[in-house]
């Protein structure tokens, strides 16, 4: 035990904003089927701590490796700037800032690779199995970035400038339709992992690479989420591109349609996610009775949101509004993994009946009831019944807080 006296210099150890803000574990509504931005996965609640005993006694971490990041004006000599108009290099600057994206994701991705995977295959921390079903055929992307690179690479001049991209652009983008796989197992891969996380030996190796110069600060997921994160850029970047060409530039048109094409591309990827996700819940459904099974739940493309809601009682439980049903379930854990034990008889969004309740119309139970007067008067509440009285199925629901409540009154009454 260190001794109380010991004076330790301070750690320097937040480097960004994400790192001061805690991570959601239970989001109260998460939606699907909008786009591909929307989507975002929680990320481990565990932050680096100097109190883990993997951290070494040394004075102050290593700091972490910073990319360059050199606008492409700043290589052009004067007298190329001079010739250049200022739409003209903001342009231009669009354009190489495309190019040095493409860079750092091939750079991501055989980062995962040397750095991540292959050193767990080799120390057998987990089987080639796990990190397939994690890492997916992730490398396998990067001679499709490799080529874009190249095409941007021979339309360069030897001033620096590139004078047409939309037909590079026209020809590429639709490949990008192979990221369909990829990120519709984005959610069954990061559960895995949370769970492989449990092992100490994972932790332990994950926590070395993160304390490592190479990584940035950044987590395993982190560089797994990068694919993800580049595909949404792409409308941005080309938007911003098309937004410093000139009104009479051969680019023009073309661009536009390059948006086009992007936008398809993800709305195909989206679409595809969300029927996957829609499955990975249907699948780990548990029902307590057959009379519970519905079709309309095995037979659902999209999940409308999901989330932790309170009922009546102050039990938590976790509701699923698919396409065309309403799922209240109890979280439960199997084999230190996830399911949703089926709570009461599902309800159809055709038979659903929705009131949007008033705070402190109805008294809600739990440990506390009672014990403070008034106080206990439920906040943020909303009922959810079959509009046939007659099964006497009738659940009041509240939710964390307004916004959250707001969601899932305007998503139950959108369905």
């Amino acid at each position: 035990q260190e001794p109380s006296n010991k004076r330790v210099r301070p750690l320097a150890r937040v480097t960004s904003l994400a790192n001061l803000i805690s991570p959601v574990r239970n989001g109260a509504v998460r939606r699907f089927g909008q786009t591909i931005q929307s989507f975002a996965l929680r990320s481990d609640s565990k932050s680096p701590s100097c109190a883990q005993k993997s951290c070494s006694r040394s004075a102050a971490p290593t700091p972490p490796k910073r990319r360059n990041s050199v606008l492409w004006s700043e290589m052009l000599d004067v007298n190329m700037k001079e010739s250049l108009s200022t739409k003209e290099i903001k342009r231009q600057e669009a354009i190489y800032e495309m190019s040095r994206g493409e860079q750092d994701l091939i750079e991501d991705l055989k980062l995962a690779r040397k750095a991540y995977h292959d050193p767990m295959l080799k120390l057998s921390i987990m089987s080639e199995e796990e990190l397939t079903h994690i890492f997916g055929d992730l490398d396998s992307y990067i001679p499709l970035h490799e080529d874009l690179l190249a095409s941007l690479g021979e339309a360069t001049k030897p001033d620096g400038t590139v004078e047409q991209i939309g037909p590079i652009l026209v020809k590429w983008l639709p490949r990008l339709h192979a990221y369909k796989g990829y990120c519709s197992n984005q959610l069954a891969a990061k559960a895995l992992l949370d769970q492989k996380k449990q092992d100490r030996r994972v932790q332990d190796f994950l926590q070395r690479c993160l304390e490592s110069p190479f990584s940035r600060k950044l987590d395993l997921w982190s560089f797994l989420d990068i694919p993800r994160s580049r595909l949404v850029k792409y409308p941005l970047l080309l938007k911003e591109i098309l937004k410093h060409t000139p009104k009479d530039h051969p680019d023009i048109q073309i661009l536009e349609e390059a948006i086009s094409i992007i936008q398809g591309v993800l709305s195909d990827i989206n679409l595809k996610k969300g029927e996957s996700e829609c499955q990975y819940y249907i699948d780990k459904l548990e029902y307590l009775d057959e009379k519970q099974k519905d079709p309309r739940i095995e037979g659902s493309k999209a999940l409308l949101c999901h989330g932790e809601l309170k009922n009546k009682n102050g039990h938590k439980l976790y509701v699923f509004l698919f396409q065309d049903i309403l799922v209240l379930t109890r979280p439960v854990t199997r084999n230190e993994r996830q399911a949703y034990q089926v709570y009461r008889q599902p309800i159809p969004v055709q038979e659903l009946l929705l009131e949007d309740l008033q705070d402190g119309d109805v008294k809600m139970g739990g440990s506390f009831r009672g014990a403070f007067g008034n106080s206990d008067k439920a906040k943020n509440i909303f009922r959810v019944r079959f509009q046939d009285p007659s099964p006497g199925q009738s659940h009041t629901l509240q939710a964390n807080d307004v916004f959250h409540k707001q969601q899932w009154v305007n998503c139950i009454r959108t369905a």
